[in-house]
């Protein structure tokens, strides 16, 4: 009866030391690392704020080539989707009719010529007749009279003669511009009217091509007032350089350069055009096609390029986690201008230079706590921030 009392008592210790026992290996263990977190340092840099824009391309010189008198179109003479010169003869009218109207002209130029040369002998002869009192000053001013309405008469032979001889040369039409032609808009044997200003080809002068880019205005006016805050520095003509971006996301090889802003807000939409200029050496570039080109309007001179993991936007704002003393995350509200390349956002304030950004792990970790920064590869976050790919807001 003793010893079953005695196995009692011990059953009944026993767990309550194997309790204790776990208790005090708890208190004995250490508690638990911070979390791991990736993390950055964040530099400083200048940076030129660079936007995609979609835009459509349009030849920089167009002229319509049109009659300019009225007849029978005798001759084709260039090759339809070349290139001509300005100059080149493009089609012949018939030109019989304005020959003869010449030669009429030159004939009739030659009898004022003749009526002159009569009129100036009588004035002079009646000069000398008055002298000896053979006429009177009366008769005197009349030859003086006849002469001067023989000037006259040469003066309009003489342009009639002009006259004819540019509609003449006008049944020769030759190129007004240097460009790319088109097909033809008439044929041989076709009438064309000089009062109807009949189209006979177009011609497109490629090189160079513009770009007509539509842009918010509300957007520029809010860089007018960063800039004049000295939160940037806005680009203008010649420093604005552009890239032409093509279908695979290619960069085209030649830059083009912004010619200008236009003045005027479309009221419907609230956009303003801007014009761009493109070389086009190759003629790779057609009128009429889409184009999407990358421009630098705005440099910030304090800025940040930091992955896009690591900034989290709200309605309420974006903001980003700064690795603190004693490792510490901070949440710190920042500025986003808009995106840099594929994966980055330009930061305009919010950062410091030489500051812990962190860019992973953020499930484990959270604001006001300690963390383990670990940093993968600093150089590849670099160069990547130095890179200036395209943008777009």
């Amino acid at each position: 009866m003793h010893v079953y009392r005695h196995a009692r008592s011990i059953a009944l210790l026993l767990p309550a030391l194997l309790l204790a026992a776990c208790s005090g290996e708890q208190q004995g263990q250490s508690a638990p690392p911070p979390p791991a977190v990736g993390v950055m340092t964040v530099k400083a840099q200048t940076i030129d704020y660079e936007e995609t824009l979609p835009g459509r391309l349009e030849a920089s010189r167009v002229a319509e080539v049109r009659a300019r008198v009225s007849g029978i179109v005798e001759k084709r003479l260039f090759t339809e989707g070349s290139d001509v010169k300005a100059g080149d003869m493009l089609f012949r009218i018939d030109d019989a009719p304005y020959q003869a109207r010449l030669d009429a002209g030159k004939a009739q130029k030659a009898r004022a010529e003749a009526q002159l040369y009569e009129a100036e002998y009588q004035a002079e002869r009646y000069e000398r007749l008055v002298r000896d009192g053979a006429v009177s000053e009366h008769e005197l001013i009349q030859a003086k009279a006849q002469l001067k309405q023989a000037k006259a008469d040469l003066l309009a032979a003489e342009a009639q003669v002009k006259a004819a001889a540019i509609d003449l040369d006008y049944t020769r039409i030759n190129a007004p511009i240097s460009g790319r032609i088109g097909r033809e808009l008439v044929t041989e044997g076709a009438l064309v009217s000089q009062s109807e200003a009949t189209p006979m080809a177009l011609i497109q002068q490629t090189d160079p091509m513009y770009i007509n880019v539509q842009e918010d205005s509300r957007k520029q006016l809010q860089r007018y007032l960063a800039a004049a805050s000295g939160q940037l520095q806005l680009q203008r003509g010649e420093a604005v350089e552009v890239e032409l971006l093509l279908d695979d996301d290619r960069v085209y090889p030649h830059k083009g350069r912004l010619l200008f802003r236009d003045i005027n807000v479309d009221r419907g939409t609230g956009q303003q055009l801007l014009r761009i200029e493109m070389p086009n050496p190759d003629g790779m570039l057609l009128p009429g096609m889409f184009a999407r080109v990358r421009l630098a309007q705005v440099r910030y001179d304090n800025a940040f390029l930091v992955p896009q993991q690591a900034v989290s936007r709200s309605d309420k704002g974006s903001s980003v986690m700064i690795v603190g003393e004693d490792n510490v995350l901070e949440a710190r509200p920042v500025t986003v201008a808009g995106s840099m390349g594929k994966n980055r956002w330009l930061i305009t304030s919010g950062l410091e230079d030489g500051e812990t950004l962190m860019v992973d792990g953020f499930q484990k970790a959270q604001p006001g706590k300690p963390v383990t920064p670990v940093r993968p590869d600093e150089g590849a976050d670099e160069k990547a921030a130095d890179k200036t790919g395209q943008g777009g807001e």
